[in-house]
């Protein structure tokens, strides 16, 4: 139903007087007015005002908030990337750092990837940042770049930057053959995970001494500990084996080493040190949260 209705102007405003009863729908909206003489904006989304002082203070509060609100986020994002600036320069002094040690201790000689140790000195910088590990004064590196048929295991003396031990180290039965280049998390998989672990406490079970570990890597070893995934010495890991076999043998998963130098890689390495286990995997170097933390 529609009404007759009128424009009354004056010097300040404009409105339309409706005169009887009215029904004005809209596609979101209805409005009833009553029958007594009512007025309406004439223009929903127009806004008028007739204190000029009013509408001034009302602009500056708006103006003021927008200000603060603009100043804020231009806070936040200057916060931003002086911490991406800080993180990124940090990253590069470990990374010379990483190729100063690599290059005194001559490393290149003992076969260790660069990249291996660099990628492994960047998370053990990282976990003793954040106060993940017990003893930091030994580096472990298992450096699966390498045939198994190399002494592929390293320990470092972090501290005096010396290398300690090198030894033979095995992968897991599925994850190659001489190589390693298949990786899993998943239990029953017999393979490898890659990855950031810290060494625990040992045990004697049916390979003798025994270490444990504790994967730190969601998705790429984190359930290690469920798998039983260990340090152990072994006799299918060693030159002897391989002279008698032409390969070396292969575990169900963990890393084991020769059983003449077992009790003294534990030893060393046992209660809270970093051990890594590398391969250039793409998608784990771009998403490790240690290495990259």
């Amino acid at each position: 139903m529609k009404t007759l209705s009128k424009l009354v102007s004056t010097s300040s405003i404009s409105l339309l007087v409706i005169t009887s009863p009215v029904l004005i729908s809209g596609s979101h909206k209805k409005i009833n007015v009553s029958s007594n003489a009512t007025t309406v904006s004439a223009a929903t989304h127009l806004s008028f005002s007739t204190n000029n002082t009013s509408n001034r203070n009302l602009n500056t509060a708006n103006f003021v908030a927008a200000a603060t609100s603009t100043a804020v986020s231009e806070k936040k994002a200057d916060f931003a990337m002086n911490a991406a600036a800080k993180k990124a320069f940090e990253v590069k002094m470990v990374i010379l750092e990483a190729s100063s040690i690599y290059d005194s201790m001559r490393l290149n000689r003992s076969g260790l990837n660069q990249k291996a140790f660099e990628y492994a000195w960047r998370g053990y910088h990282n976990l003793v940042k954040n106060g993940s590990l017990n003893k930091t004064n030994v580096l472990t590196i298992c450096d699966f770049t390498q045939s198994s048929r190399n002494k592929r295991m390293y320990i470092i003396d972090v501290q005096n930057r010396k290398l300690l031990m090198r030894t033979y180290v095995s992968h897991g039965m599925n994850s190659g053959v001489d190589y390693a280049t298949s990786f899993s998390n998943r239990p029953e998989s017999f393979k490898t995970s890659l990855g950031f672990y810290v060494t625990s406490k040992t045990y004697v079970g049916r390979n003798g001494l025994s270490l444990k570990m504790t994967g730190l890597e969601k998705g790429y070893n984190s359930l290690a500990s469920k798998r039983g995934i260990v340090i152990h010495g072994s006799d299918y890991i060693t030159s002897e084996y391989l002279k008698n076999n032409g390969e070396m043998g292969r575990s169900l998963g963990c890393t084991a080493i020769p059983t003449q130098v077992n009790a003294k890689v534990i030893k060393t390495i046992k209660n809270g040190s970093c051990f890594f286990i590398y391969h250039p995997t793409k998608k784990y170097l771009a998403q490790s949260t240690i290495i990259n933390g």
